[in-house]
């Protein structure tokens, strides 16, 4: 288990949707993953804005109530949400949505660490971020990660060792410190770094070989599908290229069309719901429906991905190799609470191509591996795998 101290879904998520806290290197997660766009308040183009049964008014109207009482707005929409019985949705405070908005932006407020658990419960630095804090400060790949800010983390589940160092307890921002406890083979040191606000790239691009082209995408956000075309247009000429969407949680639903539009000739990405009302979204003309390609997923592939895994998969332009995906199908919105809190919840789901709902399914790969998926995907694209 690994993770990095970008953006993870704010801890009041968890209430709802613990699963989707796959830190496997994940960037985004968890309601937004499946967003249409729209500020808090204002619906998605054509929405209603309201959740089925009336979800929305409940909560908004929980935290009314509790406004002019002189209560909390915030825990009655919590309360109103665990009574729900929605388990995407999700209550943030201003402070958490507008950090969830600096991550679909592809920023975060971190130190530029990313960290893994290894044998005996300790937790090693296993990248560091060019120009980050950490970076600035010294810290390297394989050093140990003793404590932070006093607190041991041996022992503790990496998403929780990523919550201390952005301080989402205390709601950090850019600029505050983070005291860390280091070790590197003899040297036993404390490091105090402040907090930046960073950037990353969501897609990263390597070559397996003359033949083949790895374009992997840790979350759909903003750019995404732009970074995406430009890789498919810098693959050599007739080369495979391998999707890799495994561990990708989701992002901005557009951001996935919008990379299905780089292997699409236009047509049909997926259908989708608001209360009942059905519309459709479309890839753009001119993608390159020409070379060899193979989506890979895994278990930790959600929403927006799996939106995208199915539009490639129901529309014979990739095969999809790996495991069953996570099955996130669901659409939420948000809306704005009187103390300037968000609320997100659920007002319907997506389908593929072809019809087949996601939500609670996943999607089956069209062939299983586990381990040796990369290096199925290179066979099936050399032509010699049992493809059928």
């Amino acid at each position: 288990m690994s993770g990095r101290d970008l953006f993870c879904q704010p801890r009041r998520f968890g209430r709802g949707a613990a699963l989707t806290l796959l830190f496997a290197s994940v960037l985004v997660a968890g309601a937004a993953t499946g967003s249409l766009p729209g500020d808090p308040g204002e619906a998605a183009p054509g929405a209603t804005g309201a959740a089925p049964g009336g979800r929305s008014e409940d909560v908004t109207r929980a935290a009314e109530e509790a406004a002019a009482d002189g209560k909390s707005p915030m825990e009655a929409a919590e309360r109103a949400v665990s009574r729900s019985g929605d388990r995407w949705a999700a209550v943030y405070s201003e402070g958490e949505y507008e950090e969830f908005a600096e991550s679909l932006d592809g920023r975060y407020t971190g130190v530029g660490l990313e960290a893994r658990r290894e044998r005996g419960d300790r937790i090693e630095v296993t990248k560091v971020q060019p120009g980050s804090p950490a970076a600035a400060a010294g810290v390297r790949a394989g050093d140990r990660l003793r404590s932070v800010d006093g607190r041991s983390v041996d022992g503790l589940p990496v998403t929780d060792v990523v919550s201390l160092l952005r301080g989402d307890a205390t709601d950090a921002h850019a600029g505050t410190t983070v005291r860390l406890g280091l070790e590197r083979g003899t040297r036993v040191w404390t490091e105090t770094l402040r907090r930046a606000l960073l950037s990353t790239d969501s897609v990263t691009v390597h070559r397996l070989s003359d033949d083949t082209t790895v374009i992997t995408v840790a979350a759909f956000t903003k750019g995404v599908g732009d970074s995406v075309r430009s890789a498919v247009r810098d693959a050599p000429a007739g080369a495979g290229i391998v999707l890799d969407l495994r561990g990708n949680s989701g992002g901005l639903v557009t951001e996935a069309v919008s990379t299905a539009s780089a292997f699409l000739d236009g047509g049909l990405v997926a259908t989708y719901d608001v209360d009942g009302d059905q519309r459709a979204l479309h890839a753009d003309g001119g993608g390159d429906t020409t070379s060899p390609l193979v989506t890979l997923v895994d278990g930790g592939t959600m929403s927006a991905a799996e939106l995208l895994t199915g539009a490639l998969q129901d529309r014979g332009r990739a095969v999809v190799v790996g495991s069953r995906t996570f099955g996130k199908g669901s659409v939420q919105m948000p809306r704005r609470l009187p103390d300037g809190s968000v609320a997100e919840l659920t007002v319907g789901h997506y389908r593929t191509p072809s019809g087949h709902g996601v939500d609670g399914r996943g999607i089956t790969p069209d062939l299983e591996a586990d381990d040796g998926a990369l290096q199925r995907a290179e066979t099936v694209l050399s032509g010699l795998g049992d493809v059928s």
